[in-house]
């Protein structure tokens, strides 16, 4: 090990931990780098290399080399007040840090919730300051994954713009959560079914309100868009939408809302109107949240992987980065119902 360092000058380089692994430099390089195409064999030999040498990748050398950054961007085009109100965008920065814990790369949090804030993003995007971007919660109009596409950047969103959207993204099972909700509500015995939807221009809330639908005219139910009130997936925004339900329909006995936030909205509307939950309307969220479990009485709700959905965006992202695929896949996560009094 000594001769090696004299050798090198005192540090040890990467063509000695080849030399010393009895391979190629670039094959050293993959396994130092976390790529999986060598074997175990090799990976082992160069692993072995490295510790007996003491060798240290020199990142910044290996980034300018590689064009890289070894950070990326995990980009919410919210404001901070949603941001922070909603348990489902922490549950995701915790998965995506799980899934970059054994990596080197850095994590960039960036909330783009002005036009202002959207134009510095942009120009900090086109120098290429990072590697790749996770873009969560996306809205159809959003003229950030097409920027990404300009750039060559790569990319991953949390759900997609569209049902055309070609963008990698990872999302949950929303038709499949709604239905599942609406049928365990028919299940008991409910017959005036309503619904608070998220905004509809994220691709989630309109797949939602996609599976009520379905859910409502597989039970042969009569549809009725009255039973349809728009929410935004905050608690003011469910707490306005149950006035108008409520106003319009007061024969209501359920309530299917797009996020377990909303549901809390719709909640203590329904209690100020003297309106008993479960005996009197029935309730049901989406995120199986920490909100759902903390309510009085305890909210059944759809849960979704959030965390899961974090670390797969995270690897999914890590492999188009190091262009290990061409592909461009779209996941889907399975949902659960979680039953719980309020139903």
């Amino acid at each position: 090990m000594a001769a090696a360092r004299v050798r090198s000058g005192g540090r040890p380089t990467l063509e000695e931990v080849a030399a010393r692994a009895g391979v190629g430099r670039g094959t050293a390089s993959r396994v130092i780098n976390g790529s999986p195409k060598v074997s175990a064999q090799t990976r082992e030999a160069v692993e072995a290399a490295v510790a007996e040498l003491g060798y240290v990748p020199n990142r910044a050398a290996r980034a300018l080399a590689g064009n890289r950054t070894d950070a990326i961007a995990l980009v919410v085009p919210e404001p901070e007040t949603r941001f922070f109100a909603e348990p489902y965008f922490s549950d995701i920065v915790r998965g995506v840090g799980a899934a970059l814990a054994d990596t080197d790369m850095q994590l960039l949090l960036t909330l783009v919730g002005s036009d202002r804030e959207r134009r510095r993003l942009a120009q900090y995007l086109t120098a290429h300051r990072v590697d790749g971007v996770l873009l969560v919660s996306v809205h159809a109009d959003d003229p950030l994954p097409d920027l990404l596409e300009q750039l060559g950047m790569p990319a991953v969103t949390s759900g997609r713009r569209s049902a055309s959207d070609p963008f990698a993204s990872v999302d949950s099972d929303n038709f499949g959560g709604a239905r599942a909700a609406v049928d365990h509500l028919f299940s008991r015995g409910r017959r005036t079914i309503a619904t608070i939807t998220g905004r509809l221009d994220v691709y989630g809330a309109q797949r939602r309100l996609d599976g009520y639908r379905e859910a409502i005219a597989g039970t042969g139910l009569e549809p009725d868009e009255q039973l349809i009130a728009p929410g935004d997936f905050t608690e003011e925004g469910g707490a306005r939408a149950m006035r108008e339900l409520l106003a319009r329909r007061p024969d209501i006995d359920a309530v299917f809302a797009a996020s377990d936030v909303t549901a809390a909205g719709a909640r203590q509307v329904l209690r100020e109107a003297g309106r008993r939950i479960p005996d009197d309307v029935a309730l049901i969220g989406f995120d199986d949240s920490a909100v759902a479990r903390h309510m009085d009485p305890p909210l059944t709700s759809v849960r979704q992987p959030i965390e899961e959905m974090g670390r797969t965006m995270a690897r999914v992202l890590l492999q188009e980065i190091a262009r290990e695929t061409q592909e461009r896949p779209q996941i889907v996560l399975p949902t659960e119902l979680v039953v719980r009094d309020s139903s």
